[in-house]
């Protein structure tokens, strides 16, 4: 990555974008932050920004209307200040298991994620409700049942990419995270999804 001199946020870039583009993207941002702050990576800074960055998120999911010019203004810092607490954290479990959709599936990165998140209950808990309300209060789609079509080979495969990814399971579940992931439980979750 490329630290910048300067950055443009200009919500009038998303305010015609579609609802499900906009939701999937935002959800990277509430993820981002949910991530930064439930690993061993977290400090204070991270704290700060992954809290402010949910607190907007819950503002514009929740409270307020797609329409309202507001909501895109603070979706636009919401997601600056989630990128912000992963410079001082790490992102986790959601992640690794976007890659491997990803780079196997193709799948855009943030509906990867919203995949992804929408089956982490156990490792993610309340979080993962609240994603569920916003959801729901948005009346937008998570494709569901993906992995009945998927062989074998494919979630072997993308369970590779995942666990090939040490710094994200370190944040996730400490330093000897190897004694409490395996490639089996990774495909575990994919075959929820």
């Amino acid at each position: 990555w490329t630290i910048f001199d300067q950055i443009v946020l200009d919500p009038d870039l998303i305010a015609t974008v579609p609802t499900d583009q906009w939701f999937y993207t935002g959800m990277d941002t509430y993820i981002h932050s949910v991530e930064a702050i439930t690993g061993t990576k977290k400090n204070t800074f991270a704290e700060a920004y992954s809290e402010k960055s949910l607190e907007m998120c819950r503002e514009v999911f929740l409270r307020r209307e797609r329409s309202d010019p507001k909501s895109d203004e603070l979706l636009m810092v919401a997601s600056y200040m989630g990128g912000l607490s992963l410079t001082y954290s790490e992102v986790g479990v959601c992640h690794a298991l976007s890659y491997g959709l990803g780079k196997v599936l193709h799948i855009h990165h943030c509906i990867a994620n919203c995949i992804a998140f929408d089956k982490l209950e156990d490792v993610y808990g309340e979080y993962v409700d609240e994603f569920k309300t916003m959801v729901k209060e948005r009346g937008v789609h998570i494709p569901q049942g993906l992995a009945k079509e998927w062989s074998e080979e494919t979630i072997d495969a993308m369970a590779e990419v995942a666990y090939n990814l040490p710094h994200m399971w370190d944040h996730a579940f400490g330093p000897d995270w190897e004694k409490v992931l395996d490639r089996e439980r990774i495909k575990g979750w994919y075959k929820r999804m």
